[in-house]
């Protein structure tokens, strides 16, 4: 098919010639039509810490797998298979190559989740929106929200070769400006007075399975047979009586 009868042809007419002829022609076409979808997919992610360049690069691959995979014959339209392939590709870019640190992926699925959420939920509300409703929209726990937030927080740090003026690259950089105080001391202390808390042999438990194992608080509650809240209550309950031990003494 001529170029000319390409750009003049029907979008749905376009998309079934090209499962069938695999023509260039036909996909280039279509990717300057369909470009605009990819754009309004990686503009969603505009406030993250990655450039707009990098992201349109990200949703034009998932695009162009769209296009490879479509088969219009199932009667489904192309913007509802595409936008799923597309925000995967955007989804699987931040979980594994943004992130400083590698989360768990059912805690990094779920990061991503509360950050859309809280998103749509700013255009909505004219505002930030509280922990409570971003639960309430995704039908999570309070708990499972300040989780995922201070999961996103975590993935995101500065490296300690980041200068201090971002203003100014030729300023010193963050490592230059850390102390050398050795910490020995203060953790005896801290040790010290823990020891103070008189915790529930059960909060012992439950500390180790979550600071030492990295277990999450389900796996916890699976492992001791009590639900998640549960588990979650003791390691508040836990915490406190360290903090208030280790203030107590200081």
């Amino acid at each position: 098919m001529p170029r000319a009868e390409v750009a003049l042809g029907d979008e749905v007419e376009l998309l079934r010639l090209f499962a069938q002829t695999r023509d260039p022609a036909l996909k280039e076409e279509l990717i300057r039509r369909l470009t605009p979808l990819a754009r309004s997919l990686a503009l969603r992610y505009r406030g993250s810490s990655e450039q707009i360049d990098d992201l349109m690069q990200v949703a034009f691959l998932g695009l162009l797998k769209a296009l490879d995979g479509f088969d219009p014959e199932r009667g489904k339209s192309f913007a509802a298979y595409a936008a799923p392939t597309i925000l995967g590709e955007l989804r699987r870019h931040f979980r594994d190559r943004v992130g400083a640190l590698r989360l768990p992926r059912g805690l990094q699925e779920r990061a991503m989740a509360v950050q859309e959420a809280a998103r749509k939920l700013s255009e909505e509300l004219g505002r930030s929106p509280s922990p409570v409703q971003i639960a309430e929209r995704l039908e999570l726990s309070e708990e499972d929200v300040w989780e995922a937030l201070l999961a996103d927080d975590a993935r995101h740090t500065l490296s300690l070769d980041f200068p201090t003026a971002r203003e100014d690259p030729e300023s010193v950089a963050l490592v230059e400006t850390l102390g050398q105080a050795d910490s020995g001391y203060e953790a005896v202390e801290t040790q010290l007075a823990a020891e103070g808390a008189q915790l529930h042999e059960h909060e012992h438990l439950v500390l180790e399975m979550y600071f030492d194992e990295g277990l999450t608080q389900y796996q916890i509650g699976d492992r001791l047979g009590v639900s998640q809240m549960q588990v979650s209550r003791i390691v508040r309950g836990a915490l406190r009586k360290l903090l208030d031990a280790v203030q107590g003494e200081a």
